[in-house]
């Protein structure tokens, strides 16, 4: 598509990113322009940090897995000492794809082409016939590396940017709701072990990050499934409810639903179970936390999406992949706690019904992500509108910006940082 001309109701003198995002909409090429898709890799897949796979899917020393990061093909790998690493699957002869298998144990890795051999660390160990480099045993080259690499509580992620903003720094308030998240566990850790369903979903990635938090939809998008299995979900978004949307800032938001949860004060109710159906969890929890284990057990697990591809869904991970403007990849995997088999057998029965792929949620979300698609290719009306509750707004005791559970205050925390990191 060609570059948008300014419309009625630009700012005068501003940057293309001030024409085509208000506070209270957003234009309809920022989900099907190619070369905004484009500069997008740059300024955001390719500069900030981006989620990129979990500890415990390399658990043991040489263990690697392929994993992409925007449109790299990376290879996340743990070294003999146990650090990982993140390296791009490509030769540094002739460009040639490295690793082919999707995951094993190898301390090396050799290209098939003309036999160079590297160390999972990204190190070349050599090649043969070495008179052709002038009987060098070694060249200074090597695999191609991401330059900063970070975990947060397992969660690895990468950031091309040689210097910036720390993982810490990006996660701000997000961080605390993985921190729940791996409270839940009676060992304080998560594992993504449980293997990832790969959905193709014809739309742009931004439609599924807005979606991720937005609570005006449950209600109409998933009404038939809550409807068939009695799922007292809908009710937690509607206007009645006491749950909020937070902009956790950095393009972070979520649906915090404790609030709905504290009102009833049953553990394990976040979950759709009973104390009784899981004993053993909830004793072992008891035995961890104290008397915070009451809390932790009303509150259950968080909804959150971290900018710019991680969604955190109560008891699955998502992990959102861009392909061009009009299509990108969506990774599901069921949560996993540490020392909770009888809840991880749940997680993941759970999690088939609702993102595998007979899985009804998913079929739904992807359904209205494609609809979005095709509707913004409509020249008219030109924009998208994210006013829902501007008007109620209201900051919280740690001064984050909150709505009600209907709200779309996430989306304009989305856009706001979004618009941040395509005109720097």
């Amino acid at each position: 598509m060609t570059a948008v001309a300014p419309m009625p109701g630009d700012v005068e003198g501003g940057s293309r990113y001030d024409r085509l995002i208000h506070p209270d909409k957003v234009h309809g090429s920022l989900y099907t322009d190619q070369q905004i898709f484009t500069e997008e890799l740059r300024k955001i897949w390719y500069s900030t940090w981006v989620f990129v796979g979990h500890e415990s899917e390399v658990p043991q020393p040489n263990d690697y897995v392929r994993k992409r990061l925007g449109l790299q093909d990376v290879v996340m790998t743990r070294d003999k000492e146990g650090e990982v690493h993140l390296l791009l699957n490509r030769c540094a002869h002739r460009g040639n794809q490295v690793c082919d298998d999707d995951s094993g144990n190898s301390s090396s890795f050799r290209c098939p082409y003309h036999g160079w051999t590297y160390r999972n660390t990204g190190e070349l160990l050599g090649y043969p016939y070495n008179k052709g480099y002038g009987g060098k045993n070694k060249l200074e080259l090597g695999m191609g590396v991401v330059p900063r690499v970070a975990s947060y509580r397992g969660f690895v992620f990468g950031s091309f940017a040689a210097d910036g903003p720390s993982l810490v720094e990006h996660l701000g308030g997000a961080a605390g709701e993985i921190d729940r998240l791996a409270n839940l566990s009676p060992e304080g850790r998560v594992e993504l072990s449980a293997g990832w369903l790969k959905h193709k979903t014809r739309a742009n990635w931004k439609l599924l990050a807005e979606n991720e938090t937005d609570g005006y939809h449950p209600q109409f998008v998933h009404g038939s499934i809550f409807g068939v299995t009695g799922s007292p979900i809908g009710a937690l978004y509607s206007d009645a409810s006491t749950a909020v949307t937070r902009d956790l800032g950095n393009g972070h938001s979520e649906n915090d639903l404790r609030p709905e949860f504290r009102g009833f004060d049953e553990e394990m109710r976040w979950f759709g179970t009973t104390v009784e159906r899981v004993p053993r969890y909830v004793a072992a929890m008891r035995e961890r936390h104290g008397e915070d284990a009451h809390r932790i057990l009303v509150e259950g697990a968080p909804h959150v999406m971290i900018f710019p591809n991680l969604f955190i869904a109560e008891i699955q991970v998502f992990n959102i992949q861009p392909v061009a403007a009009n299509e990108c990849i969506q990774y599901s995997t069921a949560v996993q706690l540490a020392g909770a088999p009888e809840m991880n057998t749940r997680m993941i029965s759970q999690s088939i019904g609702s993102v595998g792929p007979a899985g009804m949620l998913l079929a739904d979300d992807t359904e209205m992500y494609e609809r979005n698609q095709r509707g913004v290719e409509v020249l008219d009306p030109e924009w998208l509108d994210v006013r829902r509750g501007l008007v109620r707004e209201r900051t919280d005791e740690n001064g984050y910006t909150i709505g009600a559970a209907t709200d779309e205050t996430g989306m304009r925390g989305f856009w706001k940082h979004y618009k941040s990191l395509m005109e720097a």
